[in-house]
């Protein structure tokens, strides 16, 4: 009996993340075409109007596109991670979605913050064997400033997660719903909120940051080789990051559940500003790129976390 009840409880979990899959996907799509309405105000030209109302089918005739053009294959290339990676990178940034806290018990553990860490340090091995595995000296480039990128400022993600972890006494999401109750992290934290802002947009390679497709020099980075459905799925991993740190950024610094309406609508302005962003500012230079990372962000991290440590030291020691 125990055993059916494991059974049934597994198989609803299952289906629970399959529905969750498709509901990221959708999602995915409809960003796509948010940015591109958006890049077409920022820069006084139409956006994608033509496909269905208002080009609500633009995304969907796009991935029949990609999907359904011919798929070349670089000669000299290693076939199988050639083929793999885009698959792992659009697995990780799915798999990452379960530490959400969803309130109805699903899939909801108290290590979640670790797990998210263990998915984004994996993500840059899908990285560097795309670029690695093409044989062409383009996306190996693309890939090295991408893994560089990439390393250097999961370092910051990291200390200032810890902070927080300190600060809450847990690694879970549940915790940082609950805490904010009162006020928001992200009036008491301004600077360390700015830094982790600036972080996701480094860590999901997007401008300033997007340095792995430096168009004068490395034409389009790691992915240069792949076409068809291999550079979809890079297209909808990539997406699918930008709209799991929106909600991330939601959950720990503007205090909503997802249970809540409020929780979407914060999202959605989080993913409007990684858009607006794109459309403002101008690509930064890669060494400037790398002081900020280590000469910027990095000192400021450790401070707040020693400042932190201090304060649930104190807190401590005044109960007892």
């Amino acid at each position: 009996m125990k055993r059916a009840k494991c059974f049934v409880f597994s198989l609803v979990e299952v289906v629970c993340y399959l529905v969750l899959i498709v509901c990221v996907l959708i999602s995915v799509a409809f960003v796509t075409l948010l940015e591109r309405k958006i890049l077409g105000y920022i820069q006084i030209r139409k956006g994608p109007n033509k496909v269905g109302f208002m080009g609500l089918l633009q995304p969907f005739s796009d991935a029949v596109k990609l999907f359904t053009k011919e798929q070349t294959v670089p000669t000299m290339s290693n076939f199988l991670p050639y083929y793999m990676s885009p698959v792992f990178s659009l697995f990780i940034s799915l798999l990452v979605w379960v530490v959400l806290p969803y309130e109805i018990g699903f899939m909801s553990f108290n290590l979640s913050i670790l797990f998210f860490l263990c998915c984004l340090s994996l993500g840059v091995y899908s990285t560097m064997s795309a670029g690695w595995s093409s044989n062409c000296k383009y996306s190996l480039l693309g890939s090295l400033r991408a893994v560089a990128q990439t390393i250097s400022y999961e370092v910051s993600l990291a200390l200032i997660l810890l902070s927080f972890i300190v600060l809450v006494g847990g690694m879970s999401l549940d915790l940082f719903t609950n805490y904010q109750s009162g006020v928001w992290f992200c009036l008491i934290s301004i600077p360390l909120t700015m830094i982790w802002f600036t972080s996701c947009l480094a860590e999901t390679n997007r401008t300033p940051f997007d340095f792995a497709e430096g168009e004068s020099e490395l034409v389009s980075g790691f992915n240069t080789e792949y076409s068809s459905g291999g550079f979809a799925l890079i297209f909808m991993a990539e997406y699918a990051s930008i709209l799991f740190m929106s909600v991330l950024f939601v959950i720990m610094f503007l205090g909503s559940s997802p249970c809540s309406i409020m929780f979407y609508v914060k999202s959605i302005s989080v993913a409007f500003i990684f858009v607006w962003v794109r459309g403002t500012l101008p690509r930064l230079r890669y060494d400037k790129l790398m002081y900020l990372a280590w000469k910027s962000f990095l000192p400021v991290a450790i401070n707040y976390l020693i400042f932190f440590l201090g304060l649930k030291v104190m807190c401590f020691s005044m109960v007892i």
